[in-house]
């Protein structure tokens, strides 16, 4: 995985964009002005993703490169080092599940207007 293919699977999720909210190194991904990913342009190998805390405490049992996200509330984040022992399509189903975890937690109306 590279930062670009990353970034474009995050953008091409239904009402999704991006931008730099703490300062230029921090892009996050968002949808309905909720970050379900970000990544840091110093670091561009480590992705961070929220995740159900039950599969986020598996993941990290399964997974060297998955680790509570620095930052962030380890509860509910994960974060994922690129070209290790987690695959593309992992990191991939991961970002799925990010978007959902946020989606599903979005009011009605918000959801209503994604689809």
């Amino acid at each position: 995985m590279d930062i670009e293919k990353f970034r474009e699977y995050c953008i091409s999720k239904p009402c999704a964009t991006e931008d730099f909210p703490f300062d230029e190194d921090l892009l996050t991904f968002r949808v309905c002005n909720k970050i379900f990913a970000c990544i840091a342009m110093r670091n561009p190998e480590l992705a961070v993703m929220k995740c159900d805390p039950e599969r986020a405490i598996e993941l990290r049992e399964q997974y060297s490169a998955i680790e509570g996200a620095f930052h962030w509330n380890k509860k509910y984040w994960n974060q994922v080092r690129f070209n290790s022992d987690v695959s593309d399509k992992l990191i991939l189903e991961l970002v799925d599940h990010s978007y959902q975890e946020v989606v599903k937690k979005l009011s009605k109306k918000e959801r209503e207007g994604i689809l």
